[in-house]
């Protein structure tokens, strides 16, 4: 149990943190972080988030910038609180993985270069298998999983080896799996690719010249690409895109502070986003009282806490080429399915998901209409049969960063099994 964080405000809610074992024989441990809901926690739901990379931290990213009951200070030093919070309405659980994300660690050092979807996914089940019998009180509850990003491997993956398993046990489940939620998800990486440049042209970030020769020779089903599509996708990304915050091509990028910066700072901080966010968290989590608070790096992790591990991202052994065969069997299991894109990201653009999802005729249950979040247009859905698909105005790669609001009215729907709201 977690007494309480440095720099942390008052809370009315319980904190837990500490590793959970996946491979003895490699030493692999994953650290996770549970912070309980405000109200009713002994009955609310509990929600576990990933964040994807591969090799991004959820501790960095959902709980200390999206969802999370708290942030961070631009000193590093202090945690205020995120007055948009998830834990209002679900008990979260923070999970750094695989291992060598975050503080979770290997005894290993070859398996920051050979971890993999598969591995991911079945090392995510162990863990929860084995938290669920150190936190029994949560066994049988109703558990969703959320993420983002790679998390669009991550998150099916793990549901479907969690579908799996319920299944040979004669489907009275401890992990009593009830649906999942994935924001601007890596899908099919065709799509995906397809999507993001014309995403880029219809936003009027590359040229029409450029964007010929990416759709001319460009085919986007291999990881190798033609000399000439390696070309245009140079002059894309290289030439034409800019300095742009690719993960919200409107908000501005993170700049070092200077006399001439202070003022953009300051009001950026008071719209409540500010782009240097992950600088605070690399200050916070490897201060040695935190680290101490939350029971994390015990073994000396013989690298500093990151929020993302580059070595792991750039080895990532083994990745689905598309993870749309497996929407397709959970589809038909019955589970809750939503897919949700905030509009202003370049990276897992909602073009590229409208592809991917165009690709698994889903008949339209309700058709495609404006969703209301505090008296404003909070984006647009179509429901089909067995999948929901929202978008998210003004948000970014990292929906509940630029829309909290928004992301949170849509977290009460998902969770309520409704529709998102049709008026004002």
């Amino acid at each position: 149990m977690i007494k309480v964080l440095p720099g942390q405000p008052k809370v009315e809610f319980s904190q837990f943190s500490g590793y959970v074992t996946v491979n003895e024989s490699h030493g692999r441990s994953l650290f996770y972080w549970l912070t309980e809901s405000s109200s009713s926690s002994r009955t609310k739901p509990l929600l576990l988030w990933l964040n994807g990379g591969p090799g991004c931290s959820s501790i960095g990213y959902g709980a200390s910038e999206e969802i999370g009951p708290f942030r961070i200070d631009k000193t590093g030093s202090n945690f205020y609180l995120n007055k948009f919070t998830w834990n209002t309405e679900v008990n979260i659980l923070f999970l750094e993985s695989p291992a060598g994300v975050g503080f979770s660690y290997t005894n290993t050092s070859s398996d920051l270069k050979d971890s993999g979807d598969e591995r991911t996914a079945q090392e995510n089940l162990i863990f929860l298998i084995k938290w669920m019998s150190r936190f029994p009180q949560y066994q049988y509850r109703d558990f969703f999983i959320a993420g983002e990003s790679y998390a669009g491997h991550y998150v099916p993956q793990l549901a479907k080896k969690i579908y799996l398993y319920n299944k040979a046990f004669n489907n009275t489940p401890i992990i009593n799996l009830k649906g999942f939620m994935v924001g601007n998800g890596d899908m099919d990486k065709h799509y995906d690719r397809l999507g993001a440049a014309m995403y880029l042209w219809s936003h009027a970030m590359i040229s029409d010249r450029t964007y010929e020769s990416i759709v001319k020779h460009c085919s986007f089903t291999t990881h190798e690409n033609s000399y000439d599509c390696s070309l245009a996708l140079h002059l894309a990304y290289n030439v034409e895109y800019g300095q742009v915050n690719q993960y919200s091509i409107y908000s501005p990028s993170c700049v070092h502070e200077t006399n001439q910066t202070k003022f953009l700072h300051r009001r950026l901080l008071a719209e409540e986003y500010d782009p240097c966010t992950e600088s605070y968290s690399e200050i916070y989590y490897n201060r040695p009282d935190v680290q101490r608070a939350m029971h994390a790096n015990v073994t000396s992790i013989p690298y500093k806490w990151t929020t993302c591990n580059m070595v792991l991202n750039t080895n990532w052994a083994e990745s689905d080429f598309s993870v749309l065969p497996i929407y397709k069997e959970l589809i038909a299991t019955g589970l809750r399915i939503w897919v949700f894109s905030g509009d202003t990201d370049s990276v897992v653009p909602v073009t590229g998901t409208r592809l991917s999802l165009s690709k698994l005729n889903l008949p339209v249950k309700t058709r495609w209409y404006p969703w209301y979040s505090e008296k404003q247009v909070g984006g647009w859905t179509e429901v089909y049969e067995g999948l929901t698909f929202v978008t998210v105005r003004g948000a970014g790669h990292e929906v509940p960063v630029l829309q909290p609001e928004r992301a949170l009215t849509l977290l009460r729907s998902f969770l309520a099994g409704k529709e998102l709201p049709r008026s004002p």
